[in-house]
């Protein structure tokens, strides 16, 4: 399979005042194309860290964070921006939809951030929200919009930019079990489209979706669960 994501011995620190708070333990772990990856730990684990570091919303303090062949660390800011909204895929438990934007805008707005054309963007997004079955919501406000209804144009927002990495963060948390099993499917549809699925959960309803856990506690990753969890 080929890897989406690797890190190299990355770790995150935080300094606050006086202390410094180890966020994230140096950690070597690769994420495969075709797979849907579990991030599961207690709060506090390092699990939204290393979401950020696979992500590039962060840098690493110590270690090398590689998204495709692009070693993370070597970019400025502007270049890191660029990355994460053509290679990356972000999908978050509060859906964060922009509330001024119907659905189709909502779709549409990771192209024109990239420079593509209106007419272009609208065609592209349309053709995406057809396979995800709300064509017929697409002028409809996030407010006006089910849970369920708002993860999905979501998930079609993320898929835009074909991106090869889509991050979930708590995905189903505000779902009912009907709607976390419709945004599961379809998560794994994608894993399926050689695409890596990265999932951040409690939900223990998710295992049965999983090709791989990984457990985070105190900011040290295992693949060996850790007592308690699920």
């Amino acid at each position: 399979m080929e890897i989406a994501a690797r890190l190299i011995e990355a770790g995150k620190e935080y300094k606050t005042g006086d202390s410094i708070i180890v966020a994230l333990q140096p950690t070597s772990t690769e994420i495969k194309k075709g797979e849907i990856t579990l991030l599961v730990g207690p709060s506090g684990s390092g699990k939204t860290t290393l979401l950020s570091l696979l992500g590039s919303v962060i840098y690493p303090t110590t270690g090398k964070v590689w998204v495709g062949d692009t070693c993370v660390n070597d970019l400025p800011e502007k270049e890191l921006a660029r990355l994460r909204l053509e290679h990356i895929g972000f999908v978050f438990q509060g859906f964060n939809l922009l509330a001024p934007l119907n659905a189709l805008e909502n779709v549409m707005h990771p192209l024109l951030l990239l420079g593509v054309s209106r007419k272009e963007a609208k065609k592209r997004a349309m053709e995406l929200i057809n396979t995800f079955g709300m064509e017929d919501r697409i002028y409809n406000l996030p407010r006006n919009l089910s849970g369920g209804q708002q993860q999905r144009i979501a998930i079609a927002r993320s898929l835009i930019t074909n991106p090869q990495l889509i991050l979930c963060d708590e995905p189903t948390a505000s779902l009912d079990h009907k709607s976390a099993k419709i945004v599961m499917d379809m998560l794994s549809k994608l894993s399926l489209d050689n695409r890596a699925v990265i999932v951040v959960t409690h939900d223990v309803r998710l295992k049965k979706f999983a090709d791989r856990t990984i457990y985070l506690s105190e900011g040290k990753i295992s693949e060996t669960s850790i007592e308690n969890e699920f």
